[in-house]
């Protein structure tokens, strides 16, 4: 791990400590702009709280930035410890950061992502499939037959892990021998280490769930699929909705919704939304946007 990447790490993680507090997404976005301005051979070094002040910033707010950069210790206990649970730290800067993430979200894309499991997914085609944790019964073939053509298909499922739409097309999948990318809201750590399987984790891997993290990660769903597929929505609330209007609102990757004739599939509609059904799903090439620019 380069010294960019530790920085990563050390300004956006709590590494293992809830009373540590990191710069949010839109504090570091704001800092990755102000370095932009600072010339090369400053830019090539560790910074300093005088390169803070001319940047703009007060000095409370320099000496926060250079406290976080200074936790070394901390850091190399978590690296530890991470690696003791076999998992990896993907900053942003690295190699391995799934490219259509970093491309669609640019400087909101998380600052750095856990993993644990095949890692050599990240650079397979995915879809991404989202929905409802309390599914009808035609959602949930619709969801089953997503994970079972994304296998057939040699695609990789990209999913939450939730109850719901998200194990049931997981599973389906790897069922049928696919490969799943699931993004988790609780602790990485917990999960087995399994063929075909990788797990995401943003900014840390022993945080608990929360609503906030679950929420959080949706939009690393939604980029990192190069489609996302919406298996059921109940109506304008809750993570499902949330997560596909801000992606239909920024166009981060092409939204299908199952079209079950609810009020809440209507209105994704509306937003820009494509119905779909099963029988859209045998073919999920043809459902795919030119990729290039994201490879």
């Amino acid at each position: 791990m380069n010294s960019k990447e530790r920085g990563f790490l050390l300004l956006t993680s709590q590494l293992g400590d809830t009373g540590r507090k990191p710069l949010t997404v839109a504090q570091f976005r704001d800092l990755a702009k102000r370095v932009t301005q600072m010339e090369k051979p400053k830019a090539s070094r560790e910074l300093t709280e005088a390169d803070l002040l001319a940047l703009g910033y007060d000095r409370v707010a320099a000496l926060r930035i250079i406290q976080l950069l200074s936790d070394e210790v901390r850091l190399e206990n978590y690296l530890h410890r991470g690696q003791q649970w076999d998992c990896c730290p993907i900053s942003r800067v690295s190699d391995q950061y799934p490219k259509a993430v970093r491309k669609r979200l640019g400087l909101d894309a998380p600052g750095c992502l856990w993993a644990k499991g095949d890692v050599s997914l990240l650079s397979t085609q995915t879809v991404a499939l989202v929905g409802s944790r309390e599914l009808r019964e035609e959602n949930r073939a619709f969801a089953e037959a997503v994970g079972r053509e994304v296998a057939r298909q040699d695609f990789t499922l990209v999913s939450g892990n939730a109850r719901g739409a998200d194990r049931v097309a997981q599973d389906a999948c790897l069922q049928e021998g696919g490969k799943v990318i699931s993004i988790v809201a609780d602790e990485l750590q917990k999960y087995p280490v399994t063929k075909n399987l990788l797990y995401l984790s943003e900014d840390s891997y022993d945080l608990p769930f929360s609503a906030t993290r679950a929420l959080s990660r949706n939009r690393v769903i939604h980029t990192m699929g190069y489609i996302t597929l919406i298996a059921q929505c109940n109506g304008a609330k809750g993570g499902t909705w949330d997560g596909a209007v801000k992606n239909l609102r920024a166009s981060w990757s092409p939204v299908f919704c199952f079209a079950d004739g609810s009020t809440a599939a209507l209105e994704l509609e509306q937003l820009g939304a494509t119905p779909i059904d099963v029988s859209n799903l045998t073919d999920l090439s043809a459902l795919q946007p030119n990729i290039a620019s994201l490879l």
